[in-house]
């Protein structure tokens, strides 16, 4: 049976509660993805924060500010005023199935991963997105 750690991303980019809403903006740009786990400094996940957070956050650009304003802005607002804490994780150990009839019954964009409340991984829609590929390749090869 496939468990969490099987198919998870690790290790994955996290945020501290004290970092800033910049910090987050630019993590998403510069490594291209939408959910950012934050944790302790003793790596106890505490909460979520998601693309759609940011920009629920930010100016809007009809508000005519410069890209150095909103980003003066945005150094000055701490992730834990953003943050969701009411988030759902899973252990490593769970089974894979668990985790995506999670994802898919409640539409959450991902799953934090967690070992004793130390985040581990993060498991994401486009992890099974590429599992579907591999599996699908897998088809292909056998009637091919």
């Amino acid at each position: 049976m496939l468990k969490v750690k099987d198919l998870m991303t690790t290790p994955v980019f996290s945020l501290k509660e004290t970092d800033s809403l910049h910090s987050a903006r630019s993590l998403m740009e510069l490594q291209r993805i939408r959910h950012i786990p934050i944790v302790t400094v003793d790596n106890a996940f505490t909460g979520l924060v998601t693309h759609r957070d940011v920009l629920s956050a930010t100016i809007s650009q009809l508000a005519g500010l410069d890209p150095e304003t909103q980003k003066e802005i945005d150094a000055g607002i701490p992730i834990r005023e953003i943050m969701c804490t009411d988030i759902t994780s899973v252990e490593v150990d769970s089974p894979l199935k668990e985790a995506a009839q999670l994802l898919l019954n409640h539409k959450y964009g991902c799953l934090p991963v967690v070992r004793k409340g130390e985040l581990t991984g993060i498991l994401t829609e486009a992890d099974f997105l590429r599992l579907t590929i591999k599996l699908m390749d897998a088809l292909d090869k056998e009637e091919g």
